[in-house]
Formats: C-alpha cells, structure tokens, sequence
C-alpha cells in the first residue's frame, strides 16, 4: 500500500514539532535534532519537517512504497510523466536507507518514490551540515533547471 510523502522545511524544529505533535495528535515517530518524521495512518501519511534547507516551506512531495515490486511500478509510473528521472539506489537520506526515484513536476517540484530498506544513524550520507553548497530537496539530486532538484 501506498502511502504519501510531505516533507517541509521549518526555520525552528522544536516550533514545528510543537504544532505539528498538536495538529496530528500526536508525538513524532522519529525525532533528531534537525529531523522529525510523523508516521500518520489517518490521513495516510508520512510527514516529515528539517530545518536543513537554506528556504522554507515545502521540500518536496512523495509516495513511500511498501515492496521493491511496489517500487518498479511506480518507477514505471514516473517514466510515463518524465523523461528526466533519476535513480538513487540504496541511499541514506533522513535517516533511513532507500531505494528512491526522483523526478521534477511542470511546477519544478521534486518528487520522490521510495521503498524504506531500513535506518541510518545520520541525517544523510551525502550531507553533513547545514550549509552543503548544493543542498537541495531534503537528499534529492539536482535535475533539470530549477535550484531544488
């Protein structure tokens, strides 16, 4: 089953955490110092916020799948939309391990697809501060002409 995929960056994680903890009822299901991740069954969710990015707002959007065989079927889906789709196989990105695919809408929004191989100690394999010249949506490579991915 599928499950939608949020990720907005905040200025201050603890206010985020604050409000979204209120707004869903409850706590987040992990919780880093510069990461928070919802795991919502009602509305179908996963909702995460960082305060990694140089800007705020929305970061990207998804679909968490729960199977590889999930995945292929999606990938397939997003190669119907794009020509520009890009492959991140087993990488470590909010501190989980995933197979991912990302594309970039008309609007220049990154997408992600995802299949969860497990968790990772560190916020990403690939980034290790705040200031990463290139930082992008949350992990996502930089494609195409827009500055996030």
């Amino acid at each position: 089953m599928k499950r939608f995929h949020v990720h907005v960056s905040v200025k201050d994680l603890q206010d985020g955490v604050r409000f979204y903890s209120a707004m869903f009822g409850q706590q987040p299901t992990v919780l880093k110092d510069d990461y928070a991740k919802w795991m919502l069954d009602d509305p179908r969710v996963n909702f995460a916020i960082s305060n990694r990015s140089a800007k705020t707002g929305v970061d990207h959007l998804g679909i968490q799948v729960e199977s590889a065989e999930e995945l292929t079927g999606v990938e397939a889906d997003l190669h119907r939309a794009s020509d520009a789709v890009l492959a991140q196989p087993e990488t470590a990105c909010c501190y989980a391990q995933s197979n991912k695919y990302w594309v970039q809408d008309p609007a220049g929004i990154a997408w992600e697809a995802f299949h969860t191989l497990g968790s990772v100690p560190v916020f990403g394999a690939d980034q290790t501060s705040n200031d990463t010249p290139a930082k992008a949506a949350c992990c996502a490579p930089v494609l195409g002409k827009a500055s996030c991915c």
